[in-house]
């Protein structure tokens, strides 16, 4: 398989992480990947969101190569091999990282290393993220900053991607197909 960036989009609980795996894994069993690498971008900084985690982990088919990276994706991403595909997972709590634990310079200085990295890859990519702007304006400002945000990555994501699709109740709505 040549390189390949596939996007993922939906609400939360749409069913979008287990479409990216289903599909990553028919690459490998089709023999266009030889190598899947989970990029996970979850923190367990709470119990709850520790139980989601290993929830994930105990579902999760033994296929894949786990890599647990909350920031520093791009060059993961860059370094693919044509053999490799690498699913992130997801982009949503990338934004969030970037938010909320670094500073503003830092999230559009690795925001650009990852559309570069997209750009450049010779692997393929699954990228997963929750589409949040259906709803009202949130009333706070990191809030708003959040949706604002997501919106704007997820566009630019969407723009380089070969396929885009939207999940939703565990069904998938194509928005966009290359020709690939």
């Amino acid at each position: 398989m040549t390189r390949r960036v596939e996007f993922i989009l939906g609400g939360a609980r749409s069913g979008k992480s287990s479409m990216a795996e289903l599909r990553a894994q028919s690459w490998l069993a089709s023999g266009n990947v030889q190598e899947l690498i989970y990029l996970a971008t979850a923190q367990g900084k709470d119990e709850e969101m520790a139980c989601r985690i290993m929830h994930h982990k105990a579902n999760r088919d033994p296929c894949w190569q786990v890599i647990e990276c909350p920031w520093h994706i791009a060059p993961i991403i860059a370094q693919l091999k044509p053999s490799q595909c690498v699913l992130v997972d997801c982009l949503t709590l990338w934004l969030t990282y970037g938010l909320c634990e670094v500073e503003w310079s830092e999230y559009q200085t690795q925001k650009k290393h990852l559309i570069d990295a997209l750009l450049a890859t010779s692997g393929s990519v699954i990228l997963v993220s929750n589409e949040v702007g259906h709803g009202i304006v949130p009333l706070g400002e990191l809030s708003r900053q959040f949706v604002d945000e997501s919106g704007r990555l997820n566009q630019e994501v969407a723009g380089i991607a070969d396929q885009v699709d939207f999940v939703m109740a565990g069904l998938a709505l194509n928005l966009k197909r290359g020709l690939k």
